[in-house]
């Protein structure tokens, strides 16, 4: 009889749990499952919107990697940018945590400061260092002149479009500042303190205790971080197009193109599911990898 009543009551639980749940459920599947499966289909046809999907099978994935001229440089150039971008983006909001952690007067201020550009959007961001990275009035370029250095036309030279693009993606780190600054403080003094008793020099400390607690926040920042970087779009579209010569084209781009401007949404849906594909891959290896680097407190290793 006590099993009954518990089992009721844990039935009774289970209901409002899925009630309460149901809205989101409810638009997942509407908004994100359903057009995902049905990107799926059109992934195998060639549908231009305006008339019905015609079923081709594979011919856009073999089109995609035998055919496509385009296609190879717009994968390039994300890996490129997201291999480049993400370290740095880590390496800097740890370091810039680390000198904002600091006890010192007026460091609130400072910490505003830094987080103040995370707060622009990515639009808005794109159009203000079309200016900074302008060849001759560029802020950018004006600095190198007052050391006597000539600086580039940034975003009208491949060979410097994408370090610009680079350059840009580290003004935003103020969310990774964020998060890496509450872990420091969240780590516990007495572990600082017993590491002072051993005469443990400053950077000991910080390799061997800051960052292997900082270790869980640093591989949330670098699993968003692959997937945004291997997103990549707005800064590209509003400020290259892809250009010069697809020198900057990434695959959100590339897709957006065939799939909004050249009505090629078969298509399009087809590099969508190759990029789909490449985020889970790169996310599951650095799921992979964190059992090597990444620490809990509560974790007990043999």
């Amino acid at each position: 009889m006590r099993r009954t009543r518990l089992s009721n009551s844990m039935k009774k639980e289970a209901l409002w749990f899925y009630i309460c749940i149901s809205p989101w459920l409810i638009g997942f599947l509407i908004f994100t499952l359903g057009p995902m499966l049905f990107s799926l289909y059109f992934s195998f046809t060639d549908w231009n919107i305006f008339q019905k999907p015609h079923f081709i099978g594979f011919n856009n994935y073999i089109r995609l990697f035998t055919r496509d001229r385009v296609f190879p440089k717009a994968l390039i150039n994300t890996f490129f940018f997201a291999g480049i971008s993400v370290p740095l983006s880590l390496f800097l909001a740890t370091l810039l945590s680390a000198l904002l952690n600091r006890k010192l007067k007026g460091m609130r201020w400072f910490r505003t400061i830094f987080y103040l550009p995370a707060l622009i959007p990515a639009a808005a961001m794109s159009m203000i260092f079309l200016w900074v990275l302008a060849p001759n009035t560029g802020l950018l370029n004006q600095f190198l002149s007052a050391f006597g250095i000539k600086g580039p036309a940034w975003l009208l030279d491949a060979s410097t479009v994408k370090p610009a693009l680079i350059i840009m993606s580290l003004w935003s780190v103020g969310n990774n500042i964020l998060l890496l600054l509450a872990g420091m403080q969240g780590i516990p003094h007495e572990l600082y303190e017993a590491s002072k008793l051993d005469g443990a020099s400053a950077q000991q400390t910080f390799f061997k205790i800051t960052i292997p607690m900082l270790s869980p926040i640093l591989f949330f920042n670098l699993v968003m971080g692959v997937i945004g970087g291997l997103q990549t779009f707005t800064q590209v579209y509003i400020m290259t197009a892809g250009g010069p010569n697809n020198a900057s084209m990434m695959m959100v781009p590339y897709l957006f193109h065939h799939a909004f401007e050249a009505y090629r949404m078969g298509y399009a849906s087809a590099i969508a599911w190759v990029l789909f594909l490449i985020i889970v891959g790169m996310t599951l290896i650095v799921f992979k990898s964190s059992s090597m680097w990444v620490f809990y407190e509560s974790e007990v290793r043999k």
